[in-house]
């Protein structure tokens, strides 16, 4: 929040020499956020495999015909960024994700592609963030699955009152909530400490699930 933009040169110059040392490293899957077509496509031919998107591919459109050509992975995120939110935010996160996907879908992407993100943070206040996490159950009838960025936000900082650094162990807490209501996948800066929280979710959920007769 409140950084200055770049332009798709600069953004280029930063991004894309990062990628292909990473990319001639191993096997590590890869991921790259711009909303910008031409880099998307720099991206992936640099070696990423996953373009994740602020803007849900509505600031370029054209960058989820760059995920349909090559396969790549596209996280298609909410932002209440430059537009006028619904009051409901469970609401707004329909609105904007399903236009979002509808996009992706024309453009030729596969739903096995697609992974939603909830953009914590990305023009919403403690209150709206905190609303998704409780009512974020609601969010499953979109059909696809969540990737969440919780990780050392400032609604975090709101609640516990602890510095940037020092919110690892109120990530984690919000990773296990989002966990045991749906999320798929976690993007966060403390790994270990988020491994471990979410093992614990997930042996909740499997005591939680029916036995199977």
């Amino acid at each position: 929040p409140g950084a200055d933009p770049v332009d798709a040169a600069e953004e280029q110059r930063r991004i894309l020499p990062v990628i292909q040392s990473l990319a001639g490293r191993g096997d590590a899957v890869i991921s790259v956020d711009t909303y910008r077509e031409e880099t998307a496509r720099l991206a992936i031919d640099a070696g990423a495999h996953i373009v994740n998107d602020v803007w849900g591919a509505q600031r370029e459109p054209g960058i989820a015909r760059v995920a349909a050509e090559t396969g790549a992975g596209l996280v298609l995120m909410h932002t209440g960024r430059d537009r006028e939110k619904l009051p409901d935010v469970i609401v707004d996160q329909f609105a904007f994700l399903s236009r979002s996907v509808e996009i992706a879908l024309e453009a030729g992407v596969g739903r096995e592609q697609i992974l939603l993100d909830p953009g914590f943070g990305f023009a919403k206040d403690p209150d709206e963030n905190l609303e998704i996490i409780a009512r974020f159950e609601e969010l499953r009838p979109l059909g696809l699955p969540f990737m969440v960025g919780t990780s050392r936000k400032r609604f975090i900082g709101h609640v516990t009152g602890r510095d940037m650094e020092a919110r690892g162990p109120g990530t984690a807490a919000t990773s296990v909530a989002l966990r045991l209501k749906g999320a798929l996948v976690f993007r966060v800066h403390d790994v270990a400490m988020n491994v471990d929280a979410l093992a614990i979710a997930d042996a909740i959920l499997d005591h939680a699930r029916p036995a199977e007769n």
